[in-house]
């Protein structure tokens, strides 16, 4: 089984960005609040996380390996911290992952979220854990979620390139922002308080971005696929491209390779 190796300085509270570090770091915090705490952003968790300094952010320099490293070990880290949550939205902290500029050889929507999923994957090679046996192995269901350190999570593929879907564009890095899956289930799953929920965001992301929420937002479990809605499509049409992970082979004298 792979091992994340430990690396020094992951997590960030968001109190602390720019007490230390390159001024990218700085940056990237500024246009994450400037986004955020705009009125009429329509992720009222993401709004009231930022309002309340609750942000927990972890920054990429490079993604070869050290990187990735750093990235999985931080990833780690935060997996650990929310297994113990009380239930509160207050805390209830989602975890940002920036890049910085150099890192990421971008330009259009769908390269910046082929550069997401092969973090995503890259990460799933350093996963400490087995895959939880109640999450589907299988991302073309609706049961699947990226899975890490033996949590579900959810993430969503932010980057500079969006312009009709604004509130998937954080600034002018590119962002993995992730969730332990069961928050969502808890404040936004398919009960009735849920459904008012995600109905009032998805109001909003109309009144924001200027055009219909994207067709392939759902709910967990009930029909529609996660992975598309780590990385929304400009465009709303129906998609027929197949997820980019894959787990890896379970090796047959036992483990995970």
């Amino acid at each position: 089984m792979y091992q994340v190796i430990e690396t020094d300085a992951k997590l960030i509270s968001q109190e602390q960005v720019g007490a230390s570090g390159p001024d990218w770091h700085l940056d990237a915090l500024r246009d994450l609040e400037s986004r955020l705490l705009d009125p009429g952003f329509p992720c009222v968790f993401a709004k009231n996380a930022a309002r309340k300094k609750i942000v927990t952010m972890l920054f990429v320099e490079d993604t070869g390996s050290s990187g990735i490293r750093h990235l999985a070990a931080g990833l780690a880290d935060f997996v650990e911290r929310s297994r113990d949550w009380d239930g509160r939205l207050d805390s209830a902290p989602p975890l940002v992952v920036a890049f910085a500029p150099d890192a990421v050889y971008a330009r259009t929507v769908g390269e910046y979220h082929s550069f997401g999923w092969r973090v995503l994957r890259s990460l799933h090679a350093l996963d400490p854990r087995p895959w939880p046996a109640a999450i589907s192995r299988d991302p073309d269901t609706d049961s699947w979620s990226m899975c890490f350190n033996g949590m579900a999570l959810f993430v969503n593929m932010s980057s500079p390139a969006h312009h009709v879907r604004r509130s998937r564009n954080l600034g002018r890095h590119f962002v993995l922002v992730v969730n332990p899956r069961e928050r969502f289930d808890v404040f936004a799953g398919d009960t009735p308080s849920g459904r008012k929920v995600r109905a009032n965001i998805r109001a909003r992301i109309g009144r924001y971005d200027g055009a219909p929420h994207a067709w392939q937002l759902g709910s967990y479990g009930t029909g529609a696929l996660e992975w598309r809605q780590y990385g929304l499509v400009e465009e709303n049409v129906e998609r027929a491209d197949r997820c980019p992970f894959r787990l890896r082979t379970p090796d047959p004298r036992g483990g995970t390779p």
